[in-house]
């Protein structure tokens, strides 16, 4: 995203779950990007690498993984329709280390037997972990489609606590972390 008056930036950074791409302008963020996974973002060549302009965002998600910060204070601007602008500020209610299903979520947003169409939007999401797309999990309780990949999303939901992963992936990521000191939480892939 580059117009003439606004150059979009990038820096990558290390995390527990793997590298991470984040992207914007100076005013806010525009993205986020899993890139240990199959499709790892390239950058255009008319975006600028540079972390200053990011240095807020970087912050906070170090924060995060260290345990020392449950929400982000930043701007964002994510590009999407109208519908999953919605959905994604409406994922941004759910508290850390809970969860809510992709059908509660559609009733909350008013569009009953939606699911389907929010877990698209989820799916589309340009900012997961910020705005946490991976504490939406199927009405059973399981961990349901997640562009970073389950382990990811076993992982986040790890960190924080979230209820529904301690019988789950035993033994996948170290064992399911639990409640305790930040240490402890910090997800290891």
């Amino acid at each position: 995203m580059t117009t003439s008056d606004q150059t979009t930036y990038w820096h990558e950074i290390a995390s527990p779950i793997g590298r991470l791409l984040l992207a914007g302008g100076e005013q806010a963020l525009t993205q986020v990007h899993f890139q240990s996974g199959s499709h790892p973002l390239r950058a255009p060549p008319e975006w600028r690498r540079e972390a200053a302009p990011l240095r807020r965002a970087i912050t906070q998600l170090e924060e995060y993984f260290d345990g020392a910060r449950r929400s982000f204070q930043l701007a964002l601007a994510p590009q999407g329709t109208a519908f999953q602008l919605k959905v994604w500020q409406a994922l941004r209610q759910i508290p850390y280390g809970e969860t809510t299903s992709y059908g509660e979520l559609a009733r909350r947003l008013g569009v009953p037997g939606g699911a389907r169409a929010v877990g698209l939007a989820n799916g589309s999401n340009p900012l997961p972990i910020i705005v946490p797309c991976h504490r939406v999990i199927g009405s059973d309780g399981s961990l349901t489609g997640f562009g970073g990949g389950l382990p990811i999303k076993h992982a986040l939901l790890s960190l924080e606590g979230a209820a529904c992963v301690a019988d789950l992936f035993s033994g996948g990521l170290q064992g399911s972390a639990r409640r305790g000191s930040p240490a402890a939480r910090r997800p290891q892939l």
